[in-house]
């Protein structure tokens, strides 16, 4: 059997991260089985649909690197791959059920419908469809239709339990009588859901459905469908749901739930990847931090994890600065310049230098913005206010220090120099512990409120050789 699997959002907004999370286990395991990945628009919801978020979205899962295999801009065999452009298929499949008895035209308005339905529930009885159209003839419903009634395509709901054997749910079985006749075709020719995407995963082949649990529901009717058509059902895997720290259902109120949004917020892809796909699914090794596309058949649907898995923004951040870390030095350096301003110093330094700052600096980082401030060590001038150092400034012995490092920094930028080593930087520390007779806290607190202004922060046997000799002269004047 050939593995096809589909991811099919709806375009009536921008990419939700739990369609994301869909989108990249359906990717994922079609690579791993050697199978083809699908992209289907369902676009039926017409006054909520928009052409501009399926190209937004398409965009989004391209940020992802989660390509399809066929897809509305890409084509295929099964296509077309928008559901709007597939109604005359919807209609021909829909005359097969009338044909044989499955399906019937109903005329019941949407008055008498809710009328019903508040009786029942006035009843305390389920409020399934009263069955009152299910013998109008075929020539009755045609002349009615003719003289103007509208209608829906209402399905004959068989008197029967079903059961199918889930990849994350196990045994799941459906009693008889949980629904009533539903509809499967709108009075306007437009399917409904569950009608439509067994008709579109028939006609396109697909073998195993993996989606959000919450489609659990969905299925019972999915599965009536599959049997009236005659087809096998595809394999199913009902992933967890994304929750909230307060438990209840991921939305806007729990922070950013657009891939869009933490794209603009310069996250990198494959950390978004790598933190969803732990939402729910667990390592065979046991690992936290990895390519999600270099799992290859370590990916396994049966390896997803029941419970709802919490969206924790601060384990996402942790996971972006491990990623960041990977990065080649190359690509690091043209992100941070990409988000710094056009005037600052850092894009007029040397490559090797730039590569010196961001291999010291990545490891305070989640973010690229992160580094801004680091560089203040490098080329900023602003004196701390914190008590410490506020302390270290107070002692007789930082402005020996002071004086000290004050020469040795002229004596360096009138030989012609632009930074100091860090054996120099060693140098001199050693000459303040053994000629100028300072020790502990007021060695290293002085040498550093002399240097950077601050009193704490990074060795400075890193940050010394990086700091230009100039910023060092006119931090070594200011007191």
């Amino acid at each position: 059997m050939t593995v096809r699997v589909r991811f099919a959002p709806s375009p009536t907004g921008y990419l939700h991260i739990g369609g994301a999370r869909t989108a990249m286990y359906n990717y994922l395991f079609a690579k791993a089985m050697g199978g083809k990945y699908i992209l289907r628009i369902e676009d039926t919801d017409t006054e909520r649909s928009e052409r501009k978020f399926e190209e937004a979205q398409i965009e989004d899962l391209k940020w992802l690197n989660l390509q399809h295999d066929e897809g509305p801009d890409a084509g295929g065999d099964y296509g077309p791959y928008r559901q709007s452009e597939r109604l005359h298929i919807y209609k021909e499949w829909a005359q097969k059920l009338i044909d044989n008895n499955q399906a019937y035209h109903c005329f019941c308005t949407e008055a008498e419908l809710t009328a019903k339905k508040e009786i029942a529930v006035a009843a305390n009885l389920p409020p399934h469809y009263d069955g009152k159209c299910r013998n109008v003839s075929k020539d009755e419903a045609a002349k009615r239709m003719a003289a103007g009634e509208e209608a829906v395509i209402r399905f004959k709901t068989p008197l029967k339990s079903y059961e199918f054997t889930d990849h994350v749910r196990g045994h799941v079985v459906f009693p008889e009588g949980m629904v009533g006749d539903f509809v499967c075709v709108r009075a306007n020719g437009l399917p409904v859901y569950n009608y439509a995407v067994v008709v579109d995963d028939i006609t396109m082949k697909i073998s195993h459905v993996i989606r959000a649990e919450e489609h659990l529901p969905n299925t019972l009717r999915q599965l009536m469908f599959y049997e009236a058509f005659g087809a096998n059902p595809p394999e199913f895997a009902h992933a967890s749901l994304l929750i909230g720290e307060d438990r209840q259902k991921l939305s806007k109120r729990h922070g950013a739930t657009s891939v869009r949004l933490y794209q603009e917020q310069d996250y990198i892809p494959s950390a978004m990847l790598n933190y969803l796909l732990l939402l729910g699914w667990s390592h065979p090794e046991e690992l936290e931090i990895f390519d999600v596309h270099q799992l290859g058949t370590l990916f396994n649907i049966d390896r997803f994890i029941k419970s709802p898995a919490i969206y924790d923004i601060k384990k996402l951040d942790f996971i972006n600065g491990q990623h960041l870390r990977l990065l080649p030095t190359d690509e690091l350096i043209a992100k941070v310049e990409k988000i710094l301003p056009a005037e600052h110093p850092f894009l007029k330094m040397e490559k090797e230098w730039k590569e010196r700052c961001v291999t010291l600096s990545k490891e305070k980082m989640n973010f690229f913005k992160d580094i801004i401030p680091l560089l203040e060590l490098y080329f900023g001038n602003e004196i701390s206010t914190e008590a410490d150092y506020v302390e270290a400034r107070s002692w007789e012995t930082t402005p020996k220090i002071q004086e000290y490092l004050l020469g040795e920094v002229t004596k360096a930028r009138a030989a012609g120099k632009s930074f100091v080593t860090e054996a120099d930087y060693n140098e001199w520390s050693n000459h303040v512990k053994g000629e100028l007779k300072i020790k502990g806290k007021q060695l290293f607190m002085g040498i550093r409120a002399a240097l950077t202004l601050q009193a704490h922060g990074s060795d400075l046997k890193f940050i010394v050789p990086l700091t230009p000799l100039e910023i060092l002269e006119k931090r070594l004047k200011m007191s």
